[in-house]
């Protein structure tokens, strides 16, 4: 059974997009599933405006709205441990994100580590290309957006980038946003403790 002081390293990947978009955090086994969806927006940079749920061999974890008819029931995403998770072997699972644009992604738990004494986790490694922008249309609504805001004369260019606000860089994962969000994660851990608990 995984310690609570030991610590998964995941790779998030978004589904169906090629080149991938992918980020590698490390969090601590204790963070529930709720947390674990905070963090996967400040990785990505998504900004939280959704919907989202956790499928995890066949149960679904979100925050259930009772007025709403879930088939099979939505579990509580703040009941369940990522290390409940892991040692069930749940190796990876998927992370749904805005259910009309259903921004579908691959949760894969690389490793387990030890703690690494004055690291603040979660803890942001590495990623690969900037996330769609919010409310973009899906899968063929962000080509038709990255086709429009990469191409020089697009007669949508210049449309785009003002819906966006501002310029659009695909390889550019704007780490320096990222670091921030999760600078403000740590923040709010210091003041409420179980934040991701």
């Amino acid at each position: 059974m995984a310690s609570i002081k030991d610590i998964a390293v995941l790779r998030i990947q978004l589904d169906e997009i090629e080149p991938a978009i992918w980020r590698r955090v490390a969090v601590p086994l204790s963070t529930t599933l709720k947390g674990l969806h905070d963090v996967i927006q400040a990785a990505m940079g998504w900004l939280d405006c959704h919907l989202y749920l956790f499928e995890v061999s066949g149960f679904q974890y979100g925050d259930p709205d009772p007025e709403y008819d879930w088939d099979p029931p939505m579990r509580r995403a703040s009941s369940v441990k990522l290390g409940k998770l892991v040692d069930r072997g749940e190796a990876a699972f998927t992370y749904v994100y805005d259910f009309g644009d259903n921004w579908r992604h691959t949760i894969t738990v690389e490793h387990i580590e030890e703690r690494r004494p004055h690291v603040p986790y979660p803890c942001f490694i590495e990623g690969a290309r900037r996330c769609p922008p919010e409310d973009v249309g899906s899968i063929h609504g962000f080509a038709d957006f990255l086709e429009a805001v990469t191409t020089r004369g697009h007669p949508e260019r210049k449309a785009m980038l003002t819906w966006y606000g501002g310029p659009y860089d695909p390889k550019d994962i704007n780490r320096q946003m990222i670091e921030y969000r999760f600078s403000e994660m740590w923040r709010r851990q210091r003041r409420s403790p179980n934040e991701l608990g």
